[in-house]
């Protein structure tokens, strides 16, 4: 079983723990002179850099949230002058101010690394054709996982997104080893090739590497019978760095974390108070590495716990369980995340229908899909056919422009949402129709 970097992945913990240390100092002194926003934090809670002696002492710094880096939109949260930056990516969210974060040359090249070593702990080799449906873009899937694979040594296809007939034709052509997509889209690929009559057995497919969204067991036992091969869950924020925060082995028992470049938490969401080992919380990350936008305990909304016992794969890093749920009403739906507050705001844009809406997701032959009801205002009539129609396409191309998917759209009658509320605004079938 490959183990990329085994000076850092096998490092004893207590070795591990003091390199935490030394690089949390370094990056609370940096952000403290560097970062505005963290020294005004810092100075709110009259905490001085040199007060981090241990790294119990995490604790007492400040958290950093979503809307603190949409505030501080584009650069106001960025430690290096923008003349060291070399690349600029963006979130995948659907809010008026998404989230920018920057790199510098030494970023892209811990990214890279971080990666290289999720891929080779799903069992990715130099020999392996890697084969990336992930969009190349502002979204940090695609490049990050790019770069890493290049640095692994293996033959890159960066195919991005769409276009599924060509993608299959591709991964036949080019006998492509290995696949990094949503998991969702993994799916999909299976029911385009029964429509094209291509056997997965004419695949050269042997391990996939699934993000973007959730993956539920019974979704990758799904992949893994459809394509015949070894399906691996990976965990990225965009916020953090992207793809590479952690991702599993081939034995598949939690998400190995690069603990030399994150520290991490898990608080409770509503104390916000550190949990002990193995308990279910919300994830915060610090990055220990990272210049261009360093974060100070981001939470990330996404529960999850922490095992740092050593794996059997021989890795000693700590691993976190899959994420199954989020502390907040976030959706993800073919890799984007989408927030019912933001729809909520886009709706208000809109004449002739109330900010009244639900959402369902659904799945439907392993692609996932958004309805969006929304309700008519009263003096709509419904009978108003050619009206109702340039609505609906209103409605749907608004929705596209600002979050990048374009729904399903079903006008109801005024006052038919009433009982909508946050229990029943989205309603998620997906685990349902897998």
């Amino acid at each position: 079983m490959p183990i990329w970097n085994r000076k850092i992945e096998r490092m004893e913990r207590s070795e591990l723990e003091q390199l935490q240390l030394e690089r949390l100092q370094a990056v609370v002194n940096r952000v403290y002179r560097d970062v505005p926003f963290y020294r005004r934090k810092f100075e709110q809670l009259n905490i001085a850099p040199e007060d981090v002696q241990s790294l119990e002492d995490l604790a007492k710094l400040p958290f950093t949230t979503k809307e603190d880096l949409r505030d501080g939109y584009p650069y106001e949260m960025f430690a290096v002058p923008l003349r060291e930056i070399v690349r600029i990516h963006s979130s995948s969210g659907a809010a008026a101010r998404p989230i920018v974060v920057g790199y510098t040359r030494n970023d892209l090249r811990h990214w890279a690394e971080q990666v290289a070593r999720i891929l080779s702990a799903a069992g990715v080799t130099k020999d392996d054709v890697v084969h990336i449906a992930f969009d190349y873009g502002l979204f940090t899937g695609g490049f990050g996982m790019h770069y890493g694979a290049e640095r692994l040594g293996a033959s890159v296809i960066p195919v991005s997104v769409g276009n599924t007939e060509r993608q299959i034709q591709i991964m036949q052509d080019f006998r492509s080893t290995a696949l990094v997509s949503t998991p969702s889209y993994a799916l999909y690929m299976c029911k385009v090739m029964d429509e094209m009559g291509v056997s997965p057995a004419s695949l050269y497919l042997r391990v996939g590497l699934f993000g973007g969204e959730p993956m539920s067991e019974s979704m990758r036992s799904r992949i893994e019978d459809r394509l015949g091969i070894l399906a691996t869950d990976n965990y990225g924020v965009s916020a953090v760095m992207g793809p590479g925060i952690a991702g599993e082995c081939e034995l598949k028992e939690g998400l190995h974390i690069n603990e030399d470049h994150f520290l991490v938490e898990v608080v409770d969401p509503k104390t916000l108070t550190p949990l002990p080992e193995g308990e279910q919380g919300e994830l915060v990350i610090t990055t220990l590495t990272k210049e261009g936008v360093p974060m100070i305990r981001y939470r990330t909304r996404d529960i999850t716990s922490i095992d740092r016992r050593p794996c059997r794969c021989g890795r000693t890093t700590a691993r976190m369980s899959p994420v199954r749920g989020r502390t907040d009403d976030m959706f993800i739906i073919r890799g984007v995340n989408v927030a019912p507050s933001e729809i909520e705001a886009l709706l208000y844009q809109i004449e002739n229908i109330e900010p009244k809406y639900q959402v369902v997701l659904e799945r439907e032959n392993g692609l996932d899909y958004l309805t969006l009801n929304v309700e008519l205002a009263p003096h709509m009539v419904t009978d108003q056919m050619q009206r109702l129609v340039e609505l609906e396409e209103t409605i749907k191309q608004r929705f596209h422009r600002v979050i990048g998917l374009t729904p399903r759209v079903k006008l109801v009658e005024p006052k038919s949402l009433e009982n909508v509320d946050r229990s029943n605004r989205v309603i998620d079938l997906r685990e349902k129709q897998q």
